[in-house]
């Protein structure tokens, strides 16, 4: 009987430590079903579901508006489709990039939307937002995008100056858009020095 009692517990303790390297396996092994890859060099971003969540993970987004308009077609929805809005504040920013006519539009953003009608076969507008958490910082943004896109360098340094004078004031401002990317860019504006973040809503448009 002992001799059987002895053969049990060994018997048991196989199994236990058989299904300890099972659980063990299983706690380790990743989800495949929501680990999305990384987006291939060359590649376009799509903006069906599955599109939207590798965004969302991968924090990086590629619009392909190479030809001055982002058809719908070619990001994966329906002609009635009014496109989805990618929020990512409590998660991290997004590396954006737009392929213009001529050139690139980028931002690392953490809200990008889409403005259309169900009627249109594409997007009319693709909006994001920067942010910046000092004066020397939004200046250094709008200046970026003088650079550029060609945004107004005259008008964006007459507001600098002003804002300058007075930090804490509050201006809602959109400087005149560029266009030598092809494609139109407005900055709009929104300071407020009384505020810890500043933020510029960036508008992208075709030029027809």
């Amino acid at each position: 009987m002992s001799a059987f009692r002895a053969r049990l517990r060994i018997r048991t303790a196989v199994l236990l430590l058989s299904l300890a390297v099972i659980l063990t396996g299983c706690a380790g092994a990743p989800d495949d079903a929501q680990t999305a890859k990384p987006l291939e060099p060359g590649r376009f971003s799509t903006l069906d579901a599955a599109g939207v969540d590798q965004i969302r993970q991968t924090k990086i987004a590629r619009l392909d508006m190479s030809s001055g308009r982002l058809e719908k077609a070619a990001v994966g929805v329906a002609q009635a489709s009014y496109g989805p809005e990618i929020n990512t504040r409590n998660s991290g920013k997004i590396s954006l990039t737009i392929v213009a006519p001529s050139g690139e539009i980028r931002g690392e953003t953490d809200r990008i939307r889409f403005n259309t009608t169900d009627k249109r076969e594409d997007f009319s507008e693709v909006t994001y937002f920067l942010t910046a958490s000092s004066l020397d910082e939004f200046a250094s943004l709008i200046r970026d995008g003088v650079e550029r896109y060609g945004i107004d360098s005259v008008v964006a340094e007459r507001w600098i100056s002003s804002m300058e004078r007075d930090p804490e004031d509050k201006s809602d401002y959109s400087v005149t858009s560029g266009t030598s990317t092809g494609l139109e860019v407005n900055y709009d504006l929104r300071y407020d020095g009384t505020k810890d973040i500043q933020v510029i809503i960036v508008h992208v448009w075709p030029l027809d």
